[in-house]
């Protein structure tokens, strides 16, 4: 049988820890109520059930405590309840009577623990997120987007997961990394969700990142993290010599094992190119040319392939060839900011655009808000007439149309 009373003081009380009155800001005198019809309490008005009885039994005990108020329907007193009200005065009996914890208390308890771990964790985005976190509880503001304030368990895990990324100097898996900090293979992967919103929120490098590329850059992977590579080079491994470009698809080598690879006759390479998508690289020919899949945003592997290759190859030009999309010149620009080497870009110019802007797609909103921003942030972008071309025209291109018109 439901516990009417119970559920009636839960919404109560829930109504209370969410109003001004509970953070002290009302300027008015404030009444928490629980109203009395049919989309808060159908079974009331449901002359079928026997619960109308239950109801006002269970409710007149509640009044006979103190705990509440009933206000009867104008005309039908004793009869139908209009709402019944909160007696503030009497929080402590009513915390006491449903064995709720307060959330004075729950607010405590958690600004102790967030204290805790700052303490324990020094790096950078952990401790921007318990900042954060402690002034809106400090501000009596919800912490929802992040943390259960009846899970402190949780709350401890979480900060525990970002503050161990941040200090992972290995190349492991998800999986590896969850068993070591948490003991158990699927804990990380159950807050990964807010752990991505916490890396991009308080990392600015992270800020267009999905969870999988933000990951990486701290060298943790679901599966091996392969780097791509074709063109008429060769590579050394020890003292064995492979010539790849026999190979029309290229190959692909473990983040684990770049290091241990040297490349070989590249004195005829003129250019350098990064590919942003799998399929454009698997699909792309050019003579003279190191093409390497970058997969979206680069990580730390892939930079330190990007490096040995420049040391190797100074006098080579330098492309990145992604979508001609924000998230491209977003990547794009991190790629230079991050390596230091003067890409330019591949085909993401105005010409292209209008050329095979019949395959393109229609902006978003999110899309336009975020053109403008970029155009707002520095106007005098080298590929500003792009952007304002995709605002005007409402049109954005994927590099993928260009592979069956241009590859050799």
């Amino acid at each position: 049988m439901e516990r009417y009373e119970k559920r009636i003081i839960d919404k109560l009380l829930d109504s209370y820890e969410a109003s001004s009155l509970f953070t002290g800001t009302n300027k008015v005198a404030v009444h928490i109520s629980y109203p009395f019809n049919k989309n808060t309490l159908p079974i009331y008005f449901d002359e079928s059930s026997l619960a109308y009885e239950e109801i006002h039994a269970s409710m007149r005990e509640l009044e006979r405590q103190g705990m509440i108020n009933i206000v009867w329907k104008k005309g039908k007193e004793g009869h139908i309840i209009s709402k019944v009200v909160l007696r503030t005065e009497e929080l402590e009996k009513v915390y006491a009577y449903v064995s709720r914890m307060p959330k004075t208390e729950k607010v405590a308890r958690n600004r102790a623990l967030l204290a805790e771990m700052q303490r324990r964790f020094h790096t950078p985005i952990c401790q921007a997120l318990i900042a954060y976190l402690d002034n809106r509880l400090q501000n009596a503001q919800s912490v929802k987007e992040f943390i259960d304030l009846s899970n402190l368990e949780e709350t401890e895990l979480l900060l525990t997961g970002i503050a161990q990324i941040e200090q992972n100097n290995r190349i492991c898996y998800i999986r590896e990394f969850s068993i070591e900090h948490f003991h158990d293979s699927k804990v990380f992967e159950s807050l990964g969700g807010k752990i991505a919103k916490a890396m991009r929120m308080f990392g600015e490098e992270h800020r267009e990142k999905e969870l999988d590329e933000i990951l990486a850059e701290y060298g943790i992977y679901h599966t091996p993290n392969y780097v791509y590579f074709k063109g008429d080079v060769s590579l050394g491994i020890g003292n064995h010599t492979y010539r790849i470009g026999e190979l029309r698809q290229g190959i692909g080598i473990s983040g684990e094992d770049i290091e241990r690879i040297t490349f070989r006759d590249i004195s005829q390479i003129r250019k350098v190119i990064t590919i942003e998508n799998l399929t454009t690289f698997f699909r792309w020919e050019e003579p003279k040319s190191l093409m390497i899949y970058l997969g979206g945003y680069h990580n730390s592997v892939r930079r330190a392939l990007l490096t040995e290759i420049y040391r190797a190859l100074p006098d080579a030009e330098y492309y990145h060839f992604g979508d001609i999309d924000v998230g491209g010149f977003l990547i794009f620009e991190d790629l230079c900011r991050k390596t230091g080497i003067p890409f330019k870009r591949y085909k993401m110019d105005l010409e292209h655009l209008k050329r095979y802007e019949k395959y393109g797609r229609a902006l978003t909103e999110n899309d336009r808000f975020r053109i403008g921003k970029l155009l707002e942030d520095n106007p005098d972008r080298e590929y500003a007439d792009v952007l304002e071309y995709m605002l005007t025209a409402g049109v954005k291109l994927e590099q993928e149309c260009f592979v069956n018109v241009e590859a050799v």
